[in-house]
């Protein structure tokens, strides 16, 4: 089978490989500053999923710079997408939003905006913003979903319910803007069938989806629990048979933007497998060897 790799993507739709430069907004989260809660969701880090974004104190078009700087020798590309990594990246004030967006799509070697943010903080002020910028250049939000199961969002203190996912999706659509779905595969007391359910669902309305294996990082309360034996994390050859029945559950016009993730090393607890990433790589290609599951694209 063909799955619809985001490398592919961007050389359709910008013709070459474009390079993400993870900026930080210098925003908090309603899980963090009280609205919604204090603790943040049991597995984020003090960095809000951030530790490889920019300096917050610097500009957007110094963050640019600088994240340009540090990929200059790996990459030949003059184009990149400007993307808000940290924290809720939607969730400030519309009017510093509009300053530090449209800085970074008015950046001549931006091509297009993606900013992660949670499903409940996209009010109308903000969705008429990104409808806005999307008329400069591509927009794409991505949502932290991580699961479709009550049980499970509870424990991960996510939030909001699934509903708000679902309005949330349906809204940006309607303003053409494109949506990628977090979901976090290996979350405690998720069967395969579970995840896969997940996946089932979010592949029926989103455009991509990035799947993430859990990570347990020092400094989360996720980490008390997992010290504490209250779960066990995948193997790799587990999580790869997992993630492998996801991309066969998923629609083939899909774009999948990850196949897995990065754990900050100063701060990785478990598993300690996925700190190899050349490692993960090659076993998951090998696994797709042995399953036919080859890069293609939505013409296929």
């Amino acid at each position: 089978m063909y799955y619809y790799s985001l490398n592919n993507y961007l050389k359709e739709k910008f013709g070459e490989k474009v390079y993400k430069l993870s900026l930080n907004a210098g925003t908090t989260c309603p899980n963090r500053d009280g609205k919604s809660g204090t603790r943040g969701c049991i597995f984020c880090s003090a960095g809000g999923s951030g530790e490889f974004a920019a300096d917050k104190n610097l500009s957007i078009t110094e963050q640019i710079n600088q994240a340009k700087d540090k990929v200059k020798d790996k990459i030949k590309t003059n184009k990149y997408i400007a993307y808000f990594q940290s924290y809720t990246g939607t969730y400030a004030p519309v009017e510093y939003l509009r300053k530090i967006f449209f800085e970074a799509v008015n950046n001549e070697e931006t091509v297009a905006l993606s900013i992660a943010t949670r499903p409940d903080c996209l009010q109308e002020p903000v969705l008429k913003l990104l409808s806005d910028l999307n008329d400069v250049k591509p927009v794409w939000v991505e949502l932290g979903l991580q699961t479709i199961l009550d049980s499970t969002a509870k424990y991960i203190r996510r939030g909001y319910p699934l509903s708000v996912y679902d309005e949330a999706v349906e809204n940006l659509h309607k303003i053409g803007i494109e949506v990628i779905t977090h979901v976090i595969l290996g979350l405690p007391n998720e069967s395969k069938e579970d995840m896969l359910s997940t996946v089932r669902y979010v592949g029926k309305v989103t455009d991509g989806i990035k799947l993430q294996l859990l990570h347990v990082l020092k400094g989360t309360d996720l980490y008390t629990e997992y010290v504490n034996g209250k779960f066990d994390v995948l193997s790799m050859e587990g999580y790869i048979d997992i993630l492998c029945d996801c991309i066969e559950n998923l629609p083939k016009d899909v774009v999948i933007h990850r196949l897995t993730g990065d754990g900050d090393k100063r701060l990785l607890v478990a598993p300690l497998w996925s700190a190899d990433k050349k490692t993960v790589l090659n076993s998951i290609n090998r696994e797709f060897t042995r399953r036919n599951i080859i890069q293609g694209n939505k013409l296929i």
